[in-house]
């Protein structure tokens, strides 16, 4: 069963978690990453991990800022928010004793551990999976609002038939995001997974980040694959590539 957790974010409200326990021997600890508006329980975060964990390495998944179970207001996340936010979830499983030597990231969270990693010197293995190589790839999802955000300061955005905000401080700090110095010195080991038929994230920005990156480096393509990875035994596919992937990091 998984452990229902939470643990206090970068900027204060609290988020909830799930664990994952490894079944049998315990191979080692991981933190997972969603995508952008998708949280802990979505069908990449939920199968991956729970997958991993059937594998001998349990995994925390949460809830970023205001999504899910999580307390605070979404508007007020950025990327760094995400980034401070997956650093702060490696620190509670550090502390609780499961050190975390493995991070993944779907879309989004893709990019956001890339960046975590360098905050988390325990970490020795860190996978993207459908990730964009520059952050403000994400704009694509809200450009018909950009030109009112900027002029009014924010706008609501739907999502899943809730209405979130989106403030102009999210829009410029994905911006100003810069993965590329972050791959090039990750000092870790990275697997780059995605699917040559992503329609939401191209298959260019894998080509990018693993281009960008440096040994040891391997790239998984997903073939057949949707973004969300929604089809049947995508996602455990990918987790079952990334178990045999991690074993020596871990």
């Amino acid at each position: 069963m998984a452990e229902r957790i939470t643990f206090p974010s970068s900027s204060g409200p609290t988020l909830a978690g799930l664990i994952d326990p490894p079944a049998g021997e315990v191979r080692g600890w991981g933190v997972f990453a969603h995508g952008f508006t998708l949280g802990k329980d979505s069908p990449a975060a939920s199968r991956i991990c729970k997958q991993l964990a059937s594998e001998g390495i349990g995994m925390l998944r949460f809830d970023n800022l205001g999504l899910g179970d999580s307390e605070g207001d979404w508007g007020d996340g950025s990327f760094s928010h995400k980034v401070a936010d997956t650093v702060a979830a490696v620190q509670f499983m550090n502390d609780s004793g499961r050190e975390v030597r493995l991070l993944v990231g779907h879309s989004f969270g893709g990019s956001a551990v890339i960046a975590a990693a360098h905050s988390c010197p325990a970490v020795a293995a860190v996978v993207s999976v459908g990730a964009p190589f520059e952050p403000a790839h994400v704009e694509r999802n809200y450009d018909a609002l950009v030109q009112r955000i900027e002029s009014e300061g924010e706008a609501p955005f739907p999502v899943a038939g809730k209405a979130l905000t989106l403030r102009r401080h999210f829009i410029e700090d994905v911006r100003n995001a810069d993965l590329r110095d972050c791959i090039r010195t990750l000092r870790r080991a990275l697997l780059v997974m995605h699917s040559p038929t992503d329609n939401t994230v191209g298959i260019a920005n894998a080509s990018e980040i693993f281009r960008t990156a440096r040994h040891p480096r391997s790239f998984v393509s997903l073939e057949g694959a949707d973004h969300l990875l929604t089809g049947k035994n995508q996602a455990a596919r990918a987790a079952r590539i990334i178990a045999a992937w991690a074993d020596p990091y871990l």
